[in-house]
């Protein structure tokens, strides 16, 4: 099979690999669309751990064409998206579902080879079958929107909440995609450049602002003068982080969606002692596909538009590099496969 391999930090190649054969409790699903993710692009230049030589790829979906296990030949056949965490469902953080704490957790695509390849091999135990009415397109951006849902869940968001989102990248968009299914109001979308706010506001954003351009917390001042309920930061720059901070309202919440890339960074304690502040992290966001392949499926969430650039496996150099330019109108390049 074809598959893009990163050999170590800054080599990237498209090579033939074996295809993968599943062992019990895992299958190998054919992979229809991968698409690509800024950490990916973290594990290309070393920035995450990784096992190299590695393919990546943690945003996907497929149709099951073998089992490693009877119990699990059930599945063959379904178009899937699934969880891409391996963990041993046996200790005390797999038993209360936080798989993510699990000793033994392992995540396709940085720990295991993931799925910008033919095939990808996979948890039964995480899949989750995808509707006919939910493309493969669509169904491999169900991973952003659970980073989304995640986050949400929790920040403690509530129905009637109002909002402000740093970042107009695909989390922050999916976090307004997100927010507006689940009534959320006055949501704001802040970003760097006007280059993505256009798309906020197509999707139902009630202001956008363009923060090179002016000062956000004097903006948010002027539109709500008491703050907000809830701030998420989907950047991970110290900056954003200690906006966020000054824009939430006294009691309200901040929620920290944004990669920091290892960086040490300063805040000002006070913001949080003094408005009693409750801030949250929100790197890591398990078992959510069912319910993000719900809201596809019903209609309430339709993200399908953030991939902006289809393209073959062949052509991952032109995918990577969109990504790392991140043009006006871009969003999400998809590898495809017939």
């Amino acid at each position: 099979m074809k598959a893009i391999v990163i050999k170590e930090p800054g080599c990237v190649v498209l090579e033939e690999k074996p295809i993968p054969e599943p062992q019990p409790g895992f299958v190998r699903v054919k992979v229809k669309a991968a698409a690509i993710c800024a950490t990916d692009l973290e594990v290309m230049d070393g920035n995450i751990p990784a096992n190299y030589p590695i393919t990546p790829g943690h945003e996907w979906s497929g149709i099951v064409d073998a089992a490693g296990s009877e119990e699990d030949r059930s599945w063959i056949g379904k178009r899937v998206v699934g969880s891409n965490d391996v963990v041993c469902l046996k200790c005390e953080a797999c038993r209360r579902g936080e798989w993510r704490y699990c000793p033994d957790f392992e995540e396709i695509g940085f720990k295991r080879d993931g799925a910008y390849a033919e095939y990808v091999i996979v948890p039964a135990y995480g899949l989750c079958e995808l509707p006919g009415q939910v493309s493969f397109i669509h169904g491999a951006l169900c991973e952003p929107l659970g980073v989304a849902l995640g986050t949400l869940e929790k920040a403690g968001a509530s129905f009637g909440d109002t909002l402000v989102i740093i970042g107009a990248g695909s989390i922050g968009l999916c976090m307004l995609a997100a927010a507006k299914a689940m009534g959320m109001r006055e949501i704001v979308v802040a970003a760097a450049t006007e280059k993505r706010l256009g798309i906020a506001r197509q999707m139902g954003a009630a202001c956008t602002i363009a923060t090179r351009d002016c000062d956000l917390v004097e903006e948010m001042k002027k539109l709500r003068p008491d703050g907000s309920d809830v701030v998420i930061d989907a950047t991970g720059m110290e900056a954003c982080v200690q906006q966020s901070l000054k824009l939430a309202r006294k009691g309200g919440t901040v929620a920290l969606a944004g990669y920091g890339r290892g960086k040490l960074m300063s805040i000002r304690m006070d913001d949080i002692h003094i408005n009693n502040l409750r801030v949250v992290g929100a790197g890591n966001n398990w078992n959510q596909h069912k319910k993000a392949v719900a809201m596809m499926a019903d209609g309430l969430v339709n993200i399908e538009h953030f991939a902006t650039n289809l393209l073959r496996p062949e052509d991952f150099e032109e995918g990577l590099d969109l990504a790392r330019r991140r043009p006006e109108g871009f969003l999400k390049a998809v590898f495809v496969h017939e």
